[in-house]
Formats: structure tokens, C-alpha cells, sequence
């Protein structure tokens, strides 16, 4: 029998609805995969029993015949960003270590009722704040991947969703939830030879999902392929009364509507993604995309986004921003950790709760957010990123008279080392320098694996579509996936 960890959400799903196999063996063999994944530090908890229960269901309803539900028997990993009842939601902080929530997102509970199981809580950069998964309190996530050139460093699998996408492309989950803030599903899909897509805001409920910067968060799924993705997103999607910022619009059937055949379609190559001292490998994968998209039908045309060179630092004002409104909560009052020395005050308990309790990097952004939001800057700051955030969506619905998606790189470059960045905020920010703009406009945006560089590590092409079309980017995704053929995979090392 093929070794059904090899095997992606379609090919479970279908299996499963067959009887090829059993949901039960499914659910197993990914639980012996996580079990024996432990140096990737991928899962900060595990579920198996979770993971079991879902499989005996899904073989239980098919044996007496009901009709099959659209995830069943399809095991996934769930980021610790989602609250899942009566297991530990952390956001990989010490502040909410052992926090058990009474309740389930509307996400996760969206899976559950589509026949997925959970095989575990997923490592991630601390409030979803980093782009290599290094801020972590629980560790860092490490990439499956090794460089071809001997190299033997330990790889960034991206951030902030770095414990899915190494899950994912470590065949030790089919598929796995991710958030998109910035680029936080797309940019570790392309670390690791992955697909994720961030849908339009407003797509999926946020109501459950740990909080980072509300206007910009958005979840969406990350799997082995395109099609992985569509099938996913479709359960994960809908309306949600308990957010007010979900979107009240009947979920597309977007697996039925893919179409590679991009015949009639215009693609907009914006001339500003061109950035200063690009590695060559990048432009060479930029430029071989625009070839496969021609020969799938569609008319290149270059456009212009002319205040994407604002975009990274607005971003940096906007959602630590935000941040540090939503994670003024964790006080020590109502959530996890409480550091209450004998005689102190109030005051004293927050100070060193919340000092014991966040990471660096959160603290880095609270107090800049808090800097941006002071009387006397916020004018200065926060109302000026908020109005390049206008002009950049502007630049959008410019372009869009022009073409109907856009294709730019994923990512600056290939997956890094470990500790190569971590002393540099400012490099460390530049990761997100082509996922940015999409998000702050709260666009579709998809990240498919197009090669690789030239140790070997997976590149990323991003696709970027109008508000609601994700089965235009699903496609113009797809397109490149069957052009590309790209079958590499890391070696088992762990």
C-alpha cells in the first residue's frame, strides 16, 4: 500500500469515500509521523485522540452509508493562534502557557463539521509576530529542508506559521491552518515548497483566533497543492454573526471552478516589485512565471503600484499598532501566567507579568504601537500609514483596470539559517516586503513552489487577485503548479 503520509487532502478524502483505506489507518499513520517528528518541533502539543475519533466517525458514517462530508478522514494540524476547546491555545507564548480555552474558534469548528481531525497544536512564531518562527517561548520551529551544498545549519521554515508549513512539507500533516497578518501563510509556504493561500478579509471568521492586528488578520489554509488548498479553504470559509467584519457572502465552490486555461485573462507584472540588489534566482523565477502563465493563455502586461515602497514601513505602524490595543488583555487578571510577588501592588503585578510573559519581539512591537498611538504622534505616525494604506489599495484598484491578477516573488530570497537574522529587526521585516501590500489592501494572495535555488531550497511565486476572486488566484496558481512540476521534497533527516 502507498504510504499514506505521502498522500495530500484530495487523495485521503477520495481514498477514504472508496474504502481504499481505512480513515483509522490514515489518522494512525500521521499520528506515528508526528510522534516521530519530534526535532522539528513542528507540534507543541499533540491530539492523537482527536485525530482517532474523527477517523472512527468518518468510517463509521461511511459503512452506514451516510453521505460523505467534505474532510473526512483527512487529519490536519491546527496553528496554536486557533482556540480548540479544552486544549492548550498559547499563541507559542509564556503569557497564556496552560490557557485551555471553554470554547472553539469558528474556524477549527468549521473543520471539525466538514469530518477533519486534529492531530495537534502547531509551533509558531509568539503571537504570530516574526517571519522565521524564532520567537517562539516553546522554540524554534525547524525546517525540514537542508541545503544540497553540505551545509548542515538548521533552516527557517518562515514565520509566522512556520510549525504548519514545516508539518505540511515534512508529510507529517496533509494540511494545516495558518494566519496571514503580512504574509505570515504565504512566505513559509514558499521556505518550505509549499502552497497557501490568504483569502480577501473578511473570508474566514477571526472570532476565536488569537488577536494580533484585527484589521489585517486573516486565517487560511496550507497544503501540499493547489487543489489541497481550495478544498480546505472552502471548509474553513463562511460567514460568522460572532465577528463583525465577516463577510456575508455564500462560499464558493472553488475545487469544482479550477481551471488552468487562463485564455482571456490579463497578468499584471508590477514594475515596483523589481526591488534593489534582487538575487538573481528570485528575477529568474519572477521572469520564468510570466512564461508559464503566457502559455496558459494569459496576456502579460507590466502595471504600476507605485506606492508599494511605503507599504513596509506603514505596515510597521499599523499593526503593532494594533497589537498593542489587543494584547493590553494579558494583564494577569483574567489569562494564564500571573506574577504576583508577596507585598506588590496592582501596577506591580501587571509590570512583571507582562515582562515575565512576553518575548522580545512582543514587547519590541507593544511598545512601538503604544509609541504611534501617544498623544502628540499619533497624527504624525499612525493617521499617516493609515492614509498610505488608502493610496496603496488605490494603486490596486488601478492596476485591476489593467489585469485580472498580478505575479510577483514570493519572498527576497530562499529560507535563511537560523539565527542568521535574528540580531536585525529591519532585515527580519524585509521577508514580508512582497506580502505586505496585498495584505494592508486585504486582497487574495497565494504562494505556489515554482523551483528551486541553487542549493536546493524551494522558491515561491505569489499570485495576487481582486477582492473575492480566490478562484482567479486558485487558477492562475494552478497554472504555474502543473507548468512548474515541482516534486522536491527534504529528505528524512529527523
Amino acid at each position: 500500500m502507498t504510504d499514506l503520509t505521502d498522500l495530500g487532502i484530495a487523495a485521503i478524502r477520495d481514498g477514504v469515500r472508496a474504502g481504499t483505506f481505512s480513515a483509522r489507518e490514515v489518522a494512525s499513520a500521521f499520528n506515528d509521523a508526528v510522534a516521530a517528528a519530534k526535532p522539528l518541533n513542528a507540534f507543541l502539543v499533540e491530539t492523537p485522540d482527536h485525530a482517532l475519533a474523527a477517523a472512527d466517525a468518518a468510517d463509521a458514517a461511511r459503512a452506514a452509508g451516510d453521505a460523505p462530508r467534505p474532510m473526512a478522514g483527512v487529519p490536519i494540524g491546527m496553528k496554536d493562534l486557533f482556540c480548540t476547546r479544552g486544549v492548550q491555545s498559547a499563541a507559542a507564548s509564556r503569557i497564556l502557557a496552560g490557557f485551555k480555552p471553554e470554547y472553539e474558534s469558528t474556524v477549527s469548528q468549521k473543520l471539525w463539521d466538514a469530518g477533519a481531525g486534529m492531530l495537534g497544536k502547531l509551533n509558531m512564531d509568539q503571537f504570530a509576530m516574526g517571519s522565521s518562527n524564532e520567537t517562539s517561548y516553546f522554540g524554534n520551529v525547524v525546517s525540514p529542508w537542508r541545503r544540497s551544498d553540505g551545509g548542515n545549519a538548521d533552516l527557517a521554515p518562515g514565520g509566522s506559521s512556520g510549525g504548519s508549513s514545516a508539518a505540511v512539507a515534512a508529510r507529517i500533516a496533509p494540511g494545516a491552518t495558518g494566519t496571514d497578518t503580512g504574509g505570515s501563510i504565504r512566505q513559509p509556504a514558499a521556505f518550505t515548497g509549499i502552497s497557501g493561500i490568504k483569502p480577501t478579509y473578511g473570508r474566514c471568521s477571526r472570532w476565536g483566533v488569537i488577536a494580533f492586528a484585527s484589521s489585517l488578520d486573516q486565517a487560511g489554509p496550507m497544503a501540499r497543492d493547489v487543489r489541497d488548498c481550495a478544498i480546505m479553504l472552502e471548509a474553513m470559509a463562511g460567514f460568522d454573526a460572532k465577528d463583525a467584519t465577516s463577510l456575508d457572502l455564500p462560499v464558493p465552490q472553488w475545487e469544482a471552478g479550477l481551471n488552468a486555461s487562463l485564455k482571456g485573462k490579463r497578468v499584471g507584472i508590477p514594475r515596483e516589485y523589481r526591488v534593489e540588489a534582487m538575487p538573481r534566482e528570485i528575477d529568474a523565477l519572477w521572469q520564468q512565471g510570466v512564461e508559464w502563465l503566457r502559455d496558459a493563455g494569459a496576456e502579460i502586461v507590466e502595471v504600476s503600484l507605485p506606492h508599494t515602497k511605503y507599504a513596509l514601513p506603514a505596515y510597521y505602524i499599523i499593526a503593532p499598532a494594533e497589537a498593542s490595543s489587543n494584547l493590553a488583555r494579558y494583564d494577569g487578571v483574567r489569562y494564564g501566567l500571573r506574577d504576583l510577588p508577596d507585598g506588590a501592588n496592582l501596577q506591580e503585578m501587571y509590570a512583571r507579568t507582562r515582562a515575565e510573559g512576553f518575548g522580545d519581539e512582543v514587547k519590541r512591537r507593544i511598545l512601538i504601537g503604544t509609541y504611534v498611538l501617544s498623544a502628540g504622534f499619533y497624527d504624525a505616525y499612525y493617521t499617516q500609514a493609515q492614509k498610505v494604506r488608502t493610496l496603496i489599495a488605490q494603486d490596486f484598484e488601478r492596476a485591476w483596470a489593467q489585469c485580472d491578477v498580478l505575479l510577483t516573488p514570493t519572498a527576497p530570497s530562499a529560507a535563511f539559517a537560523l539565527g542568521e537574522k535574528s540580531a536585525d529587526p529591519i532585515a527580519m521585516y524585509l521577508n514580508d516586503v512582497f506580502t505586505v501590500p496585498s495584505s494592508l489592501a486585504g486582497l487574495p494572495a497565494m504562494s505556489v513552489p515554482g523551483g528551486v535555488d541553487a542549493a536546493g531550497l524551494p522558491l515561491g511565486l505569489q499570485i495576487i487577485g481582486k477582492a473575492l476572486d480566490e478562484q482567479g488566484v486558485l487558477n492562475a496558481a494552478l497554472a504555474i503548479e502543473e507548468r512548474a512540476g515541482f516534486v522536491a521534497r527534504p529528505g528524512r533527516w529527523w
